[in-house]
């Protein structure tokens, strides 16, 4: 069974930094694209960065150069640091991967549990 598992969420107050790192496991034969998504009560889960094989990054438009998305590919891992943290980025934060998990399967969105984020003023 896949999985991915959420780590280094937390509380921080504003102007700080925050690191989250993600792992998936199971039986994986490809990931095409992984990255993070945040949701606050109420609103729906959106974009917060993702990244695609080649390592080509995509961030939301709220980040403004403030996040740094990485892979590894062949870990199965990703990792978003996250510096100049604001109130408004508060939330869960949510790993999601789009996982292959044979050749002959085909692509299906993986979420993890969601790791919370909260910053202080």
């Amino acid at each position: 069974q896949v999985q991915l598992v959420e780590s280094g969420g937390g509380l921080v107050e504003a102007g700080g930094s925050l690191t989250l790192s993600c792992a998936a496991s199971g039986p994986i034969f490809s990931i095409a694209v992984m990255g993070w998504y945040r949701q606050v009560p109420g609103k729906e889960r959106h974009l917060v960065a993702h990244v695609g094989t080649a390592g080509d990054p995509n961030y939301g438009a709220f980040v403004r150069g403030r996040f740094i998305i990485q892979r590894d590919v062949a870990k199965h891992t990703a990792t978003l640091q996250m510096n100049s943290l604001d109130p408004d980025d508060t939330g869960v934060y949510y790993c999601g991967a789009n996982i292959q998990m044979s050749s002959s399967d085909r692509t299906r969105q993986y979420w993890g549990q969601g790791t919370q984020v909260t910053v202080s003023a």
